[in-house]
């Protein structure tokens, strides 16, 4: 990432966090999804299918449009694997031309140089890959062997600001890959979070003595940047109960593939309202 790049991403996030701040009438981030279809099938994972369509850009765009009224500031794409939609370049162009922080999540395997310098020129702000381990399993393949080339690519071409989520439960079988990957990720120049996954039930649960002590030293390493707001996390691992209170359906959104509005990914049907009424 170009060091005038990053101090205009660094300037939009500021922006961004004020006005979160200073007024609690709009919504600060929407997760919208393209497409449910994804390449892999990991085994925690319940957000995905091999077999849905695109949603057609128009539709998109639609959805966009109703966001862009509602004051959203940040609306990251989501799947399923988004990379595998036709028109995500236009997608990522639209959103930008709204006044909004353009962001994605991807497993990535699609990244290429010719790729990445696509997402440049359609004005990708940031991207986020999760890695679960440093060699595949059963579980999943999203890892760190399989994906460096894509990340040496990513350090060498992109344009917008990289985080790599390294992760810890959920099925997980070596919990201290989160820490080698967080370390390559540092290495590369990208910013770095750890998450506590829920497992194929949908269930968060605490993480065990080891898990834990990973869990705090990946949190120690990277930039602490707007994806690092989860403290939340630290009662999870814990096992503690949390005082909060969710902001889903008014400060955050998950709009699914058919355009409901739902508590989160993992509380979909809940409330299912469309997000265009």
């Amino acid at each position: 990432m170009r060091k005038s790049t990053f101090l205009k991403w660094k300037l939009r996030q500021a922006a961004f966090i004020s006005r979160a701040l200073l007024s609690t009438d709009h919504v600060v981030l929407a997760h919208i999804i393209p497409m449910r279809r994804c390449n892999l099938a990991c085994g925690y994972c319940n957000e995905y299918d091999q077999t849905s369509t695109p949603v057609p850009l128009e539709v998109m765009k639609r959805r966009i449009d109703k966001l862009a009224e509602l004051g959203t500031s940040i609306v990251t794409i989501s799947g399923g694997e988004p990379m595998m939609h036709p028109e995500l370049d236009q997608i990522i162009r639209y959103i930008r031309s709204r006044g909004i922080i353009a962001g994605l999540i991807s497993n990535g395997y699609y990244f290429t140089p010719e790729r990445i310098k696509r997402l440049n020129e359609a004005g990708l702000d940031s991207l986020q890959i999760s890695i679960d381990n440093v060699n595949p399993d059963e579980v999943s393949r999203k890892s760190l062997r399989v994906l460096d080339k894509k990340l040496r690519y990513l350090a060498e071409y992109a344009d917008f600001h990289i985080n790599i989520n390294s992760v810890i439960g959920g099925g997980i079988k070596q919990p201290e890959d989160a820490l080698t990957v967080a370390k390559r990720a540092v290495e590369l120049g990208f910013s770095t979070t750890v998450g506590v996954i829920h497992d194929e039930d949908g269930t968060l649960k605490p993480l065990t003595e080891a898990e834990k002590q990973i869990f705090h030293a990946v949190k120690k390493l990277g930039n602490k940047d707007h994806a690092r707001l989860n403290w939340f996390q630290d009662s999870i691992a814990e096992g503690r109960p949390y005082e909060w209170r969710c902001r889903s359906g008014s400060r955050y959104l998950y709009i699914c593939e058919d355009g409901l509005v739902h508590w989160c990914s993992q509380q979909r049907g809940y409330p299912g309202t469309p997000l265009e009424d």
